[in-house]
């Protein structure tokens, strides 16, 4: 059934199989996905195809520099047939949320995400709301060099399991783009590969992939190493080592094995650990360059 799921993912994005695999392995690993790409690059498009390929509820949040965190979580009214106020829930209460262009809203608005994303429930006027199971957020994001953002605070950008980029199609998948069906129409043949009951069973199974003593060794020394280089103001935090595993975990998973072997880990690394990573202003510290100290790392 995992073949069938790439192959039908493949169909709409063409020609990036890593990408999808990392999306499906953080939505497999009950984790956030952040996209940071240009405009028109086919986030959105994968967004929905996730919701449609895991048959998922499906809500779209066009942020703007204008809007306020109720417009995210909801608003309590006053009804005065009952005279008491009625929480009315918002975009966010359904299963696979797409933030679109995040960090187009202030910090303000991008904190409505916070306690939803870590804790899968909103509090409003002192109740609580618990948000449905499985709860996914894909988040897009413009490069900063665009006009109109805000940077996403270190403790949003933690919230996120993974940060990935589309990037440009090569020429013969952009040629097929350019002479093909308008992938939006597409979309509306896709048929879901697998159903809520089934991935909730999946992420349970993820959770029992086995990570032998060693490998955790190494995780541990990735953790340690940005933590003492120069190249780095802050290292990662616990929480990102056990976003390190999990989504290793996820990549076993898809790939059907039941333990963790390391080149899992160096599949995954990049996108779980760079946008966690604040770098040193002294130091020349282009991704690349980040990746390549990482991968210099020995494994026990």
């Amino acid at each position: 059934m995992m073949e069938k799921l790439l192959q039908t993912a493949g169909t709409i994005i063409s020609g990036k199989e890593q990408q999808l695999k990392l999306a499906i392995a953080c939505l497999l690993g009950r984790g956030h996905l952040l996209i940071e790409d240009l405009p028109g690059m086919g986030k959105t498009t994968l967004a929905h195809l996730l919701a449609r390929l895991f048959d998922l509820q499906y809500s779209r949040i066009q942020f703007t520099s204008d809007m306020l965190p109720a417009d995210i979580i909801g608003i309590s009214i006053f009804d005065k047939n009952s005279s008491e106020f009625r929480f009315h829930p918002g975009p966010i209460f359904t299963q696979l949320v797409l933030a679109d262009e995040i960090n187009r809203a202030t910090a303000k608005t991008q904190s409505a995400l916070l306690e939803a994303m870590e804790e899968k429930q909103i509090t409003m006027d002192g109740n609580t709301y618990p948000l449905e199971e499985p709860f996914f957020v894909i988040a897009t994001q413009n490069p900063h060099t665009q006009m109109g953002t805000f940077p996403l605070p270190e403790s949003q950008l933690d919230r996120f399991l993974m940060r990935i980029s589309l990037g440009y199609p090569d020429r013969k998948t952009e040629r097929d783009i350019l002479s093909g069906a308008d992938r939006r129409e597409l979309l509306k043949t896709i048929k879901p590969v697998f159903n809520t009951k089934q991935l909730l069973t999946m992420q349970a199974q993820i959770r029992q992939v086995h990570v032998s003593s060693a490998l955790l060794d190494y995780v541990q020394d990735i953790l340690d190493f940005s933590r003492h280089s120069t190249h780095f103001l802050t290292g990662l935090s616990p929480r990102a080592g056990l976003a390190l595993l999990r989504s290793a975990q996820a990549w076993a998973f898809i790939h059907h094995r039941e333990m963790v072997i390391p080149d899992d880990i160096k599949a995954v690394l990049a996108s779980v650990i760079l946008h966690r990573l604040v770098a040193n202003s002294d130091q020349n510290n282009s991704e690349q360059q980040i990746m390549t100290l990482f991968n210099e790392i020995p494994i026990p």
